[in-house]
Parts: structure tokens; sequence; C-alpha cells
């Protein structure tokens, strides 16, 4: 569910005359997301998005996902385009909160993606990266290897409660991570958040990407191992090294992997592995019964970090050198 607030009719149509978008026909609640309500707007001149931003997303950082899109679309990334007011603002304020017009990106994400998509995910991402590279804005990853240990502090007294031994495990790899992580590889804007929810298609063909609300600053190769994660598992939990393989070429093909990046590429996909399961172990045991959203299962995310332990070098995930 992603319509936390409502909105009356009166209220959107005043909201709508500080911009050119033409007269309101109507509009709905979209009911995909998780930290914004989204609305649908058809207009006398182009169906838009509404975004009203909620409070788990800073108002300070507004500015960075708003100038990201408009920054990475003028570089050619077919990304939603957020529409300037007539004082030229981006950001307006509707129903109490911070709210955003932006562009209608046709096209819909694929509930069962095979390898070819996975190829055209690889290049968009790499894409991104290149587009992305001067961007003046910066935003540090809050969900990277410092942000990791609070946000575990809060769930781990309770986590043996979601699978015995699961506080002495997580613990540990903490301080495995830690010990490890990867500090100096090539860095710039990631998406942080490039599930296949994320990502549009037209058929076959990639026509864009959305949902920057997690875009920071970071090591490029850990949106690469993010994308691992998201795209090659299979349900039933195996490693897909098809869909690897054409993941990493398509990527490799736009913006090749350094040897540092591949050599580090295990224990990032363990770090970005951990990073969503300590997400949803968090809201798996803290949100209310009855609460109006969909938990997803933090052991998901456990089997993708154990499987990552085994792996030993970056040619298991498909990952060919050029």
């Amino acid at each position: 569910m992603a319509v936390y607030t409502d909105i009356s009719e009166d209220d959107l149509k005043w909201f709508l005359t500080e911009y050119d978008v033409g007269t309101l026909l109507s509009y709905k609640g979209i009911a995909e997301g998780v930290e914004n309500s989204n609305f649908l707007l058809h207009t006398s001149k182009d169906p838009l998005i509404l975004t009203l931003y909620e409070k788990r997303v800073e108002k300070g950082d507004l500015p960075f996902f708003l100038g990201l899109m408009q920054h990475l679309a003028s570089r050619g990334l077919s990304c939603p385009l957020p529409l300037a007011r007539r004082d030229g603002a981006l950001l307006g304020t509707l129903s109490g909160r911070p709210a955003a017009l932006i562009s209608f990106l046709e096209g819909m994400w694929l509930r069962k993606p095979e390898a070819k998509h996975c190829r055209e995910v690889g290049k968009a991402l790499a894409h991104m990266h290149l587009a992305g590279q001067d961007f003046s804005l910066q935003r540090p990853n809050a969900l990277s290897l410092e942000g990791w240990g609070p946000l575990w502090e809060k769930s781990a007294a309770r986590a043996d409660e979601v699978e015995p031994g699961l506080q002495d495990e997580i613990g540990g790899e903490l301080e495995f991570l830690t010990a490890h992580w990867p500090r100096h590889l090539p860095a710039g804007v990631i998406h942080a958040d490039l599930f296949p929810d994320n990502v549009f298609f037209l058929g076959d063909e990639l026509s864009g990407l959305i949902d920057f609300y997690f875009a920071c600053n970071d090591q490029l190769a850990y949106d690469v191992s993010v994308c691992l994660n998201a795209w090659c598992f299979e349900k039933d939990g195996a490693y897909n090294i098809t869909k690897g393989i054409t993941m990493l070429e398509g990527y490799q093909s736009v913006r090749p992997l350094s040897e540092e990046e591949i050599a580090a590429l295990p224990i990032l996909a363990r770090g970005s592995a951990l990073r969503f399961f300590l997400t949803r172990l968090y809201d798996w045991l803290m949100t209310p019964e009855g609460a109006l959203v969909t938990k997803k299962d933090p052991l998901e995310y456990l089997r993708k970090l154990r499987f990552h332990r085994q792996v030993t070098s970056s040619a298991e995930y498909g990952l060919r050198r050029r």
C-alpha cells in the first residue's frame, strides 16, 4: 500500500495551478511502493505522477533526488523527469506534505525477468553510473557499512525469534564485513535499489529506470552487487548463472569493471544481501499486525547472504574478464 496521505480534488486542482499541465481529468492512488504516496494523474495534456513525500524521506534529501533525475535525463538516460512550477521550483506542498509532479514513464515492470532482460538492466545501470559522474550534489549512503550496525542493534535482541542462532550469525557477519570491506573502489552516484519493480520494459525493450529515492554516492560496484541479488536468484533461492553472465556482460559492454572491483564483488554481494536482510528484518519485527504494509520475508536475503559466503571468485557469478 503506497497511499499514506489522502488528497482532495479541490486541493489537487489548486496545486496544479502552479504548473503548466492543463486541466485535471482524473486521478487515482498507486498501490505499489513503500516510501511515499503516489498518484496517477490524467490531465488535458499528459498523464503525470504526483508524489507526496512522507516522513521516512528527509526533506533535505529531495533536492538531491529531484536534481539527479533532471541531470540523468539531460544526459540521455530514460527516467522520470520532475516538472518545474511556474516559479521554477521543483517542489511544492500538498496536504501538508512536500510534493512534486513527475513525468509519466511508459512501460511495466517484469514479474518474471529473463536473461535477456538482465543484460539490458546491466547496460542501463552502467549508463546511469557514467551519466552521474558529473552530478554536483552529494548524498552519503546511510544504508552502507556504517549504517548496518545501528540498524542491526534495533533488531538483534529479537533476531532469534525469526531463526534460532541468527543473533550470533549476523553479529559475526558484521564483524567480517567491517574487517574486509573495500574502501577505495571507483565511486559515484548509485541507484542502490534497482529491483525489478524499479525498471520498466515495453516488450523486451527497457523503457526506463524509476524510484531514485535511495540514490546516493557510493562505490559503483556495490550497485552491481545489488542488482545481482535482486535479478539473478530464482524463487527457489538458486543463483541463475545465465542471468548473472548476461547482466555482467551488459554492464561491462558500457563500463568495464576494474580488476579491484572484480576481486571485491563477492564481498560487496555479501554486504548488499546483508543490507536488504537488515531492513526486512527490522520491518518484519517492528511493523504492527494489521498495518497496511506488505512485509517482505527477511529469510530470502539470509539465504542469499549464505550463498555469497561460499563464493570465492567473481567467476562464480558469471563474470568473464574482457
